[in-house]
């Protein structure tokens, strides 16, 4: 359980988040406070979750202590959102920053083309879309694999940047120099760097989705938390303390692959290393993210809060394809309109919404269910809501546009969940879409269950 944790939170954001966080701190000093206090942040958040995961022991995490607890239409919100955009904005941030960082050896000088950059990233879309629907055990094969590219690049990172502080090249980490502005940093950027440090921690509430399936939940889930929430700091700080010790804050920036500079400038004729990499990284993220946005999918169409086209696998490969190809196409469609960093901010923002969505929940059923047994009961703290109410201070247009999208999902809900009695031809119409997209993927329900059917097929009854 404790390698599931760590593995799920260390993935590509490491690669990415540090020009972000950079750029909002103003300062190396700052900007490493901000990765520590990130993870403590994250340390608060798990507990928490922690707590909802054994009073509440279902699998599904937010979407299903949310919905046990607010009802249909407040979990639909947060299901509604992850689909349209949390899951398809990170992948399409992997998906960028691989292509940038394969296209970073053939355009050392300068970024890459833009297209370039959003053609390859779309391809490598396509390609693992392709996998997980062809076969689970192909997916499951490149992960594992893919995970080994990760490991190595950081491991790399953080023991030359050792050597090289051994060596005394630790110019911007003293702190004379560390906590050099260039300007005062605001309340609103502090809060921004922390959101950028917060998409390369997410995945620590991931536990939470397989409540289930742990052994001893109320001992196991706080141990893997006290575990791998301060490993996973740990790595995090000291990879960010070896950047600093070969490269000037300028320089960083000035970076559109870091990891790759970083090689450059201390691995010599080796330097080829870093690229693949982190390349090898974000492809298994890629594939990892893909592999958790279809089985989610997938739970809401169970639920009835989706299609049920959603809830269909392949007759033979057992593989979700129609939630894989909603995945795969909202993904494109991000990919053509976002840039990388700013996607970041957007993404992180509706994690803390919903994070702070869920934690209020938390608060809601102490007090609406007092007596309820609570083998685990931590201390609140405010700062998801904080971190999403100050960001969107800062970047009201990027926040602001993904709370509509949010709130768009509650005219989709009453309509298509909450109203019961459509007419006929709305019926006739699902139906027809749904055996249409069964020809077109060859799926079928995992198991007979006429609960799931029944909706599409009501009208019949009454004809």
């Amino acid at each position: 359980m404790l390698n599931l944790c760590v593995g799920n939170i260390i993935g590509s954001g490491i690669f990415i988040s540090p020009k972000g966080v950079l750029e909002h701190a103003g300062s190396v000093g700052l900007s490493l406070i901000v990765w520590v206090c990130g993870g403590g942040i994250c340390a608060l958040g798990s507990l928490c979750y922690a707590e909802l995961g054994v009073t509440i022991p279902k699998s599904g995490g937010d979407y299903s202590y949310v919905t046990e607890i607010f009802g249909g239409l407040v979990g639909f919100l947060l299901l509604w959102s992850a689909v349209l955009i949390m899951y398809p904005t990170t992948l399409a941030v992997i998906a960028l920053t691989f292509s940038n960082y394969v296209l970073q050896p053939a355009f050392q000088n300068c970024l890459p083309p833009f297209i370039a950059t959003r053609l390859l990233a779309t391809i490598c879309i396509l390609f693992l879309t392709w996998v997980n629907c062809s076969s689970v055990r192909w997916a499951t094969r490149i992960q594992d694999v893919f995970t080994v590219g990760k490991l190595l690049a950081l491991v790399l990172i953080i023991v030359v940047g050792l050597i090289q502080i051994s060596r005394g090249h630790y110019d911007a980490l003293r702190p004379s120099v560390a906590f050099e502005f260039s300007e005062d940093p605001s309340v609103g950027q502090i809060a921004l760097a922390f959101l950028q440090a917060s998409f390369a921690y997410s995945g620590w509430n991931f536990l939470n989705y397989v409540t289930e399936e742990v052994v001893e939940p109320r001992k196991n889930l706080p141990r893997a938390i006290y575990v791998s929430i301060p490993l996973v700091t740990l790595v995090y700080t000291m990879t960010n303390i070896a950047y600093f010790s070969s490269m000037t804050p300028e320089e960083l920036l000035a970076s559109n692959a870091v990891a790759v500079t970083f090689g450059e400038k201390l691995l010599g004729m080796f330097s080829w290393v870093m690229p693949i990499s982190v390349a090898l990284s974000t492809f298994g993220g890629i594939n990892g993210y893909l592999f958790t946005s279809s089985r989610l999918c997938f739970s809401g169409a169970r639920e009835g809060h989706l299609p049920y086209l959603l809830a269909m696998i392949h007759l033979k490969n057992c593989t979700p394809i129609p939630a894989l190809l909603l995945c795969c196409i909202a993904t494109i469609v991000i990919l053509c309109i976002g840039e990388t960093h700013n996607l970041i901010n957007y993404v992180s923002f509706i994690n803390y919404l919903s994070y702070g969505v869920t934690i209020a929940g938390l608060l809601y059923l102490r007090k609406k269910r007092p007596n309820l047994a609570r083998p685990i009961k931590v201390q609140i703290f405010i700062y998801p809501s904080a971190l999403a109410a100050l960001s969107l201070y800062s970047e009201p247009v990027v926040c602001g546009l993904g709370m509509v999208i949010m709130l768009t999902g509650v005219p989709v809900y009453f309509v298509g969940v909450q109203w019961k009695e459509k007419p006929k031809w709305v019926y006739r119409l699902l139906e027809k879409v749904t055996y249409m997209g069964q020809k077109l993927c060859y799926v079928v329900f995992p198991q007979e269950d006429t609960s799931e059917t029944e909706p599409l097929t009501a009208f019949k009854a009454t004809d």
